[in-house]
């Protein structure tokens, strides 16, 4: 089993961006970057129509590095291009919210297993770093912030599964993120007081952890996954 610390992924996660702002950022990579934020945040909903222009207008940019733009988003799944008119946001698929979860669920479920098979100090350091997660959400939460909110979500579901020490399934887990972002704007721009619910069912997740009580954990998460699930029903993402 993987013995290195809990958040040892998360400091070469922190020097991964670091070095990411240090270095000069290109004019494709700036369009990229903005379109796809606007995508995730839910700014763009799914059947949006923008054009290169729009877009070039909008940052100061001309429309060749938003052209590559495009077409790396649309590589992505997050944009179909239409020419002569620009793009269209993708809506998420019907099946693709219960596909997330499902998988999501699966690697949780499995990521706390391996971690309660470990030493007790593996699991205190483990349940810390979560407890910190935790308490990042208080402030958005209390102030319903929904998309400051959304990335620390996204952030604490990951920590449970990097706190395993299975650096595989952590990159697996992460790569779902563009997608689990998405879905839970859209679950959540509607209805933002259901964020303190969301709170509170993660500081269960963590309680269940810390007591070593997988069973409790795997139905918790089921319910919150259920929960998130029955909010996306209906309409376009």
């Amino acid at each position: 089993m993987d013995t290195s610390p809990p958040d040892s992924a998360h400091r070469q996660d922190r020097q991964d961006r670091q070095d990411r702002q240090d270095r000069p950022v290109s004019a494709a990579e700036r369009a990229y970057a903005d379109t796809k934020e606007r995508i995730l945040a839910g700014d763009l909903p799914g059947g949006s129509l923008i054009s290169e222009v729009e877009v070039a207008d909008r940052i100061g940019l001309s429309r060749t590095p938003v052209r590559a733009a495009f077409l790396r988003l649309e590589s992505e799944e997050l944009l179909r291009l239409i020419p002569k008119r620009g793009a269209v946001v993708v809506p998420v698929p019907p099946h693709e919210a219960a596909n997330v979860l499902e998988v999501r669920e699966a690697l949780e479920c499995a990521a706390v297993r391996r971690l309660l098979a470990g030493d007790d100090d593996r699991l205190a350091e483990a349940v810390t770093l979560l407890r910190r997660r935790l308490s990042e959400q208080e402030a958005p939460a209390r102030d319903l912030d929904v998309d400051t909110f959304t990335r620390l979500d996204q952030a604490f579901h990951l920590a449970i599964v990097a706190v395993s020490g299975n650096s595989l399934a952590e990159r697996f887990y992460a790569s779902l993120g563009d997608r689990q972002r998405r879905m839970a704007v859209h679950a959540l721009r509607p209805r933002p007081d259901r964020l303190s619910v969301l709170a509170r069912e993660h500081e269960a997740l963590v309680r269940h952890i810390a007591a070593r009580d997988e069973t409790a954990f795997a139905a918790a998460l089921r319910r919150h996954l259920d929960d998130t699930h029955r909010a996306l029903d209906g309409g376009d993402r």
